[in-house]
């Protein structure tokens, strides 16, 4: 680990301020920032402690919107009577996601600032893109087997590792966020970026740039939600793949559809295709498999990782007949 300077800071406009140092990095949680320092993947020249930023409240808005302050802890957001009661599929991911005293400790802008845990990212010794641009993508003919296969480049194929984002991609959240430009807000669907060309930058967040929020809309259909996580343990486990949905049913008919999939792709994943066809058809297994074939169309298999597009098309049956059966 390099030396850094440590700064804390009380208010948005001096996070912001310190947060202009080159190579500058925020600290909430830590969970992730201080392993992948502690790796010397991660060398920040300043280290920005916002623990005592007042941006840990969870509010309702006249218009029903839910806002989650950056720094609730996702043990605090699980059981939230607003997120617990109103979207189930968001307190269980985050319940599904690490452990007890890593939920006590990470954030919620930190679950959307995780980092992949790709081994070849997180080994310096390794080529990696997103580490460090130009070098290369050891994972593409590497040990791919936990790599993703939906969002890919010939440039990076990392999974993104978050079970909280790929909930509030279901239900179609925005980040908050400030900087020196202004207060703007970002659909979470733009939040994160595809690798392309440019593995490195990962999310749409401008230098010196400080997440204060995210808002769960109005979507009262989100009460019949599941988030269904299939993993190499039950628990601590990263997803192999996993399945955010949410429905809205009328005589066994449904009007909407919301289909999120993760631990397959370089980004949370909106499968859109399978909400379209679901949306104005008939309730039905068949249905489910017909929606879970059109997510996954788009997928490229590498040499290890094949499995999991047959394990992500019956990871969304299971979430969808299981969001059905809620009264």
């Amino acid at each position: 680990m390099q030396p850094f300077a440590f700064i804390t800071v009380t208010g948005e406009q001096a996070a912001r301020q310190a947060a202009a140092y080159p190579d500058a990095r925020y600290l909430a949680g830590g969970t992730t920032l201080i392993d992948l320092m502690k790796l010397n993947v991660e060398r920040p020249s300043t280290v920005v402690d916002i623990n005592a930023v007042p941006l840990a409240a969870i509010s309702e808005l006249p218009d029903g919107t839910v806002r989650v302050g950056a720094m609730v802890r996702n043990s605090d957001m699980a059981h939230h009577p607003l997120v617990r009661d109103r979207y189930p599929l968001i307190s269980q991911a985050i319940l599904a996601g690490a452990s007890g005293q890593i939920r006590n400790m990470a954030t919620t802008a930190g679950n959307l600032l995780q980092r992949t845990r790709c081994y070849y990212f997180r080994d310096t010794t390794m080529r990696c893109n997103k580490r460090e641009p130009g070098t290369g993508c050891a994972a593409i003919d590497g040990y791919n087997r936990i790599h993703a296969v939906l969002g890919t480049s010939e440039h990076c194929i990392a999974t993104h590792p978050s079970d909280l984002c790929v909930a509030l991609a279901a239900v179609d959240a925005t980040v908050r966020v400030v900087g020196s430009k202004g207060a703007r807000a970002v659909p979470f669907g733009e939040f994160h970026v595809l690798p392309d060309e440019r593995p490195e930058r990962e999310t749409a967040l401008e230098p010196g740039e400080l997440i204060v929020a995210v808002d769960l809309p109005p979507l009262p259909f989100a009460r019949r939600s599941v988030y269904v996580k299939v993993r190499d343990r039950a628990s601590y486990a990263f997803a192999l793949a996993s399945a955010a949905v949410a429905l809205d049913l009328s005589g066994g008919v449904i009007r909407q559809a919301r289909v999120a999939l993760g631990g397959i792709a370089t980004r949370p994943w909106r499968a859109h295709e399978a909400e379209l066809l679901l949306e104005g058809r008939e309730a039905s297994v068949e249905m489910y498999r017909q929606a879970a074939d059109a997510a996954l169309a788009a997928a490229i298999p590498r040499r290890h990782n094949a499995f999991k597009i047959e394990l992500a098309r019956r990871t969304l049956v299971r979430a969808l007949s299981r969001a059905e059966a809620l009264s």
